[in-house]
């Protein structure tokens, strides 16, 4: 941030008195600008042995598959956005939906809530945000091909539930992949490992 937003003049990064971390503040009108995590609210949408993913047509990850995810909009309760994610992503209704996890993705400021529940009907299509949707059986899943770790980690505990034939809430953490290990060649460019 380098700008505040009620007055425009310039903000400085401090710990305001009584907080303990690092604030933008306007020394101009004195606002302190707080930024708290983003909410990613999202479902597994289900259809007989099959789940649905989206092929995004965005970035980041453009052309790798996902479940039906976004950001949680202001007026909205999870359950609320996850529904509307999955037929903004999908055009998919939902059935019912039932809490499955939530995971922290400290490292980039985001709390994943992810839900399960049947389709109310196996109508998919793509929406403005997928290349395209399709149903999958687990043994199909394109698993090298999914977008995001946050989404393989709720897809292993979905199927590892599923075989035990109990689905329990799930909580978690997500690292930070690690960076590709880069090295110079004898040509002295870069390559990556």
């Amino acid at each position: 941030m380098n700008y505040c937003s009620n007055c425009g003049e310039p903000v400085r990064l401090g710990i305001p008195p009584g907080d303990d971390r690092n604030r933008y503040l306007c020394d101009h009108c004195g606002i302190i600008h707080y930024q708290n995590p983003k909410m990613v609210v999202g479902c597994i949408p289900e259809w007989e042995d099959k789940i649905l993913l989206c092929r995004r047509s965005i970035e980041p990850q453009y052309g790798k598959w996902t479940l039906p995810a976004g950001y949680l909009e202001n007026g909205e309760t999870v359950a609320d956005g996850a529904q509307r994610e999955a037929f903004e992503e999908a055009r998919v209704r939902m059935a019912s939906m039932k809490a499955f996890a939530l995971f922290n993705l400290a490292f980039v400021n985001q709390i994943y809530f992810m839900f399960r529940g049947p389709m109310a009907a196996p109508d998919v299509a793509a929406g403005e945000e997928s290349l395209s949707v399709a149903l999958f059986t687990e043994d199909r899943i394109p698993w090298d091909e999914l977008a995001f770790t946050v989404m393989r980690e709720t897809l292993i505990r979905y199927f590892q539930d599923r075989k035990q034939g109990a689905f329990s809430f799930h909580m978690g953490d997500i690292a930070p992949e690690p960076k590709p290990f880069e090295t110079r060649n004898r040509a002295g460019l870069n390559t990556t490992r």
